[in-house]
């Protein structure tokens, strides 16, 4: 029998599931499918995180539509990493795929993995020489870049910006699946609009997926919640959370829940966490946040901190090349309206942690996706050179380091 001919972007990901394996792949493609089929909010969420396996997963059927520029970007470096396996030594396709089969267990994404194929392809495009010495050679950083007779190290690092805010959004939206039903019922028995406004004082940590330790803490909230809405209780608060019920005013809240959320998120600022229940004519808003401003920033500056000393051997320029995961498009582009990325990042540089770091870099999954300004940066990510670094004025590094803001 004929074997079939392949598109090009199916050979794309049969050959990088080669590299991580059919088994695994198989397990985490059915893992996912189990665990949004509900479509949840936390599923929505988990879609959206675990969104490179659904992409690379889409070469794989024929069709004739155009491909999004995430799908392009996605399948260039998924065709990347299955060329870098085949130039590096054995011991580094080890630890390429080794590192492949991490992202692909348990809480884990590919994103540490694309982000490093990523920047790599980012530097090539700029003239340099990359060189993948941490899988090679297990160097503590991940790239050597050479350009005209100069050398840099560049470290790859991926940092959550839920590390910077004391409501996490993954437990939220585990609290408004949880409390959903609940309020169903109660819009049918009092239809009407709401708006419950919660300040969670000492924060709710968890992820997406339910862990055990976690389970109480939630379970207490939606209790708490559920009891104020039965004894028709308008506010209830204590040293940990304060509640108030309100009439929802908003003009929009005859609008379709996308609508009433892009009012609400006006309303409320990037900070709140949102969810909205209708049924029947009935619409119940949450908007809640935590008892003080959320730090992304300085979750970003406190992670340089800690890598810059244990990472580069400060015997060259280092890079620190930083991707903020767990941020959506409002609170990415405000980090950087603010100048809080900016502010943040020239604080670590005039640190003793920095003296071995030329520049700083910044980049989300707007800008690995492809997405354009004003969402994305321009230039492919964030930089912020160390003027005090003595190769900061260095000609041939200028690519990699010059500030773009």
């Amino acid at each position: 029998m004929a074997k079939r001919a392949l598109s090009p972007d199916q050979a794309i990901l049969e050959g990088f599931i080669a590299l991580v394996g059919a088994a695994l792949w198989r397990e985490r493609l059915h893992s996912l499918s189990q665990d949004t089929a509900n479509g949840s909010r936390a599923g929505r969420a988990l879609l959206q995180r675990h969104a490179i396996e659904l992409l690379l997963q889409r070469l794989g059927q024929r069709s004739n539509r155009a491909r999004s520029a995430a799908e392009v970007r996605i399948a260039a470096l998924a065709a990347d990493a299955v060329s870098l396996a085949d130039r590096l030594s054995p011991a580094g396709r080890d630890r390429l795929r080794a590192r492949l089969r991490e992202g692909l267990a348990g809480e884990a994404t590919l994103v540490p993995v694309f982000h490093l194929l990523r920047t790599a392809a980012l530097q090539a495009s700029r003239g340099f020489e990359v060189c993948f010495a941490g899988l090679d050679e297990a160097a503590p950083f991940d790239l050597l870049l050479r350009r005209d007779g100069v050398e840099a190290e560049l470290v790859c690092d991926v940092v959550s910006a839920e590390d910077g805010r004391d409501v996490h959004r993954g437990a939220w939206f585990r609290l408004a699946d949880r409390i959903d039903p609940d309020l169903q019922t109660w819009l049918a028995a009092h239809p009407g609009r709401y708006l419950l406004k919660m300040t969670l004082t000492e924060g709710l940590q968890g992820s997406l997926r339910e862990q055990p330790a976690e389970r109480d803490t939630l379970a207490e909230l939606h209790a708490r919640i559920r009891t104020m809405l039965q004894d028709r209780r308008r506010a209830d608060q204590d040293a940990a959370v304060v509640l108030r019920l309100d009439p929802l005013l908003l003009a929009a809240a005859q609008a379709d829940e996308t609508g009433l959320l892009s009012s609400l998120r006006q309303e409320f600022g990037p900070e709140a966490h949102l969810s909205v229940t209708a049924a029947g004519g009935g619409v119940f808003v949450m908007a809640a946040r935590a008892g003080r401003e959320n730090e992304v920033a300085a979750a970003i500056r406190r992670r340089l901190a800690a890598i810059a000393p244990t990472r580069l051997t400060g015997t060259r320029p280092g890079i620190l090349a930083m991707f903020v995961e767990d941020t959506d498009r409002a609170e990415w582009r405000s980090l950087r309206e603010r100048l809080e990325l900016e502010g943040e990042a020239r604080q670590f540089l005039t640190h003793p942690e920095a003296r071995p770091v030329v520049a700083v870099t910044c980049a989300s999954r707007l800008e690995l996706f492809g997405l354009p300004e004003p969402d994305g940066v321009a230039d492919g990510e964030l930089r912020f050179r160390n003027p005090a670094h003595p190769s900061a004025r260095v000609a041939a590094l200028a690519p990699a380091v010059v500030s773009s803001v």
